[in-house]
């Protein structure tokens, strides 16, 4: 399953890579979302995944029979600093498009404000 898991999260950072070697900025937030997606994925698989190891241990469990709760706080972590992220580069691509009138690259680095 882990392997599994880790052949998604590359293919979630090819597919963000690729979409943000895009010319269009709307592609370039979805490229960012992917990649955002792709090491969440990265962090909580690193986290040795496992359906019988439950997070929450009572006062007598073994150590080695429960799962590390630190990269799922990680992960959670990540979201809200990617939602932030991807918040603040929807505003400035929202204000670049209002001030240029296009969203390409090329025709950004053409044109005049």
């Amino acid at each position: 399953m882990i392997l599994m898991l880790a052949i998604f999260a590359g293919f979630l950072y090819a597919g963000g890579l690729y979409m943000m070697m895009r010319r269009s900025m709307g592609k370039l937030l979805v490229g960012l979302v992917l990649l955002s997606h792709g090491s969440n994925l990265l962090i909580f698989i690193s986290g040795n995944v496992d359906r019988a190891r439950p997070p929450l241990v009572s006062a007598n469990a073994a150590a080695g029979a429960v799962a590390d709760p630190v990269p799922q706080a990680l992960v959670l972590t990540a979201i809200v600093i990617s939602f932030g992220v991807l918040a603040f580069a929807l505003a400035l691509v929202r204000r670049a498009y209002e001030v240029l009138g296009t969203d390409d690259l090329e025709h950004m680095r053409r044109a005049e404000p």
